[in-house]
């Protein structure tokens, strides 16, 4: 039977789900930021960030998806899932960037923010990453360095590439999460932190589903939210301190390469990498950007028409 899903979502997951399905990409109609199909099920993601799943597979296609509810539900599906005063304890937090951006490296970082240490935090200037500018980002990223345990992790290009054909997005990104988790809450020991908060990228049930395939695995006192760092600081510097390496990361190609390596995966995108496709053809390429976006295909076009 047919079903009909929408999901409500913001424009980072959007942009992992259109580098998710850039192989089965069919034509954008108007308002739509990319439209796909795959066996029993139809997606297309509109510019008001709402995201329509279509077809009989559409409810479980939908749930890998755990960033937003269903717009025929009026509450957050994980609303009630935190503890009251949640804010003020003392909470590790985690997050990535760059899954969305065709160019430079995936950063997933764990942070631990003690509750005595939340006013340092905001007097620092720690907040949502998405209303601070690179610049802000940068410095307040030096300073939380020097005042809270975290753990970091890069997934060069290269590496991302090696791993990609048999990692989904998800997958990838649990066991990112989860070594990150595992290896800042060994640094704390014999101190426990009062809860994990994951910045939610897919439902509670997906994320222990790929953690069973992981070793290590951190599996108790987790919480799941999205927009994670509006609920604790914990999660809006791990935001911080992945955004500012990452952009350090895009500074350092750039200097390799001689060209200004952008973010994101549109059209600048494409340019670079036809750059660099020039430079040292599909070798040189695979050390800076992810291959299996559609960007790869759409820089050939321009560096050898």
């Amino acid at each position: 039977m047919s079903q009909s899903i929408t999901l409500k979502c913001s424009s980072k997951t959007i942009q992992e789900m259109n580098a998710t399905y850039q192989h089965s990409l069919v034509k954008t109609p108007p308002y739509a930021v990319f439209s796909a199909k795959i066996p029993g099920v139809s997606i297309t993601a509109y510019n008001s960030g709402k995201v329509l799943f279509q077809g009989v597979s559409a409810e479980s296609e939908a749930s890998k998806w755990g960033t937003s509810t269903p717009t025929t539900q009026k509450k957050d599906s994980s609303s009630s899932s935190l503890p009251k005063d949640f804010a003020n304890w003392s909470v590790v937090g985690s997050d990535e960037v760059g899954n969305g951006s065709y160019l430079g490296p995936v950063v997933v970082c764990a942070t631990y923010a003690k509750k005595e240490q939340l006013p340092l935090l905001k007097e620092l200037g720690v907040k949502d990453s998405k209303m601070l500018n690179d610049s802000l980002i940068r410095k307040i990223a030096k300073d939380l360095r020097l005042v809270i345990p975290f753990r970091e992790l890069i997934v060069t290009p290269q590496k991302y590439n090696d791993i990609q054909p048999n990692y989904n997005v998800n997958r990838m990104k649990v066991a990112l999460h989860n070594q990150a988790l595992y290896l800042l809450l060994n640094d704390l020991l014999p101190e426990k932190p009062d809860g994990i908060l994951i910045d939610q990228f897919t439902t509670e049930k997906n994320y222990r589903s790929y953690l069973k395939q992981e070793p290590n695995q951190v599996t108790e006192n987790l919480y799941f939210k999205t927009k994670g760092e509006q609920y604790h600081l914990s999660v809006a510097a791990a935001s911080i301190i992945c955004r500012a390496t990452f952009l350090e990361e895009l500074d350092k190609a750039s200097k390799e390469l001689g060209i200004l390596v952008p973010s994101g995966a549109g059209t600048k995108s494409d340019q670079a990498a036809a750059k660099i496709l020039k430079k040292g053809g599909l070798p040189l390429l695979e050390k800076y950007a992810k291959l299996h976006f559609a960007n790869t295909e759409k820089a050939k076009k321009i560096a050898f028409r």
